[in-house]
């Protein structure tokens, strides 16, 4: 199974996405945003495995043409995006268009790793027409939170050693979408550390560090979410 480019804009901003198609009739459309890296291996896997169980899977792209290709860069990259987070949302909503074009009528979802993870939830609180956001080792902090219920249903899967998640963001978090009424669950794996879900992390680095254990089971709970809100045709 091959991955598709498919071109997208943000006003005069030139993006690039990567599609897979399920080898049948698909039951969703689900647009996948990537770590602060942009796509990457370890994320066109995740597609790929999406396009499998009978999904449309979009990878988009949050830097354009100058994508960065190393992690210095790639770091400087994401905090100028998230310097200004309309700005931000508005690239996010151009990925959902994109995918509202390439597969049109079906039921979004959105998911995302690290930064990824973070983007899902600002469409979540932005009122994006999400059935369901799923976020994976993501940031939690946000400078716009929730003002209104939230429609999508949310699922955080969260390495409750994440250094670069203090626990104070964990319990705001809660706090918010407690706030705002929204349909949340959180999983959260002891002992574990940022980016979790990639095997293709070098061995012993201690952040990100691949988990087998949190990885597995929290694509088990996102294949269950998947199956309530889209499931398949008998």
């Amino acid at each position: 199974m091959a991955l598709e480019r498919i071109g997208y804009a943000d006003g005069a901003a030139e993006l690039t996405g990567w599609l897979a198609r399920p080898s049948g009739p698909a039951r969703a459309a689900v647009a996948v945003y990537p770590t602060f890296m942009n796509t990457s291996p370890g994320v066109e896997a995740k597609a790929l495995a999406l396009a499998e169980a009978g999904c449309i899977a979009f990878i988009a792209d949050f830097y354009g043409p100058d994508a960065p290709h190393d992690a210095a860069s790639a770091l400087a990259a994401m905090e100028r995006l998230r310097a200004d987070p309309l700005a931000m949302r508005r690239r996010l909503r151009a990925s959902l268009a994109a995918l509202s074009d390439a597969a049109p009528g079906q039921p979004q979802i959105a998911i995302g790793f690290c930064l990824g993870g973070m983007a899902v939830l600002e469409l979540a609180r932005d009122g994006a027409d999400l059935a369901l956001v799923a976020s994976f080792h993501g940031l939690l902090a946000t400078p716009l939170p929730a003002a209104a219920p939230i429609r999508s249903r949310i699922l955080v899967c969260h390495g409750d050693s994440d250094s670069l998640v203090p626990r104070g963001d964990v319990i705001a978090f809660w706090e918010e979408m407690d706030r705002v009424r929204a349909d949340w669950h959180f999983m959260s794996f002891a002992g574990v550390e940022h980016g979790f879900t990639n095997p293709l992390t070098p061995q012993r680095t201690p952040n990100p560090a691949y988990h087998p254990l949190a990885d597995r089971q929290s694509w088990t709970a996102l294949m269950g979410l998947i199956d309530e809100v889209a499931p398949l045709a008998e």
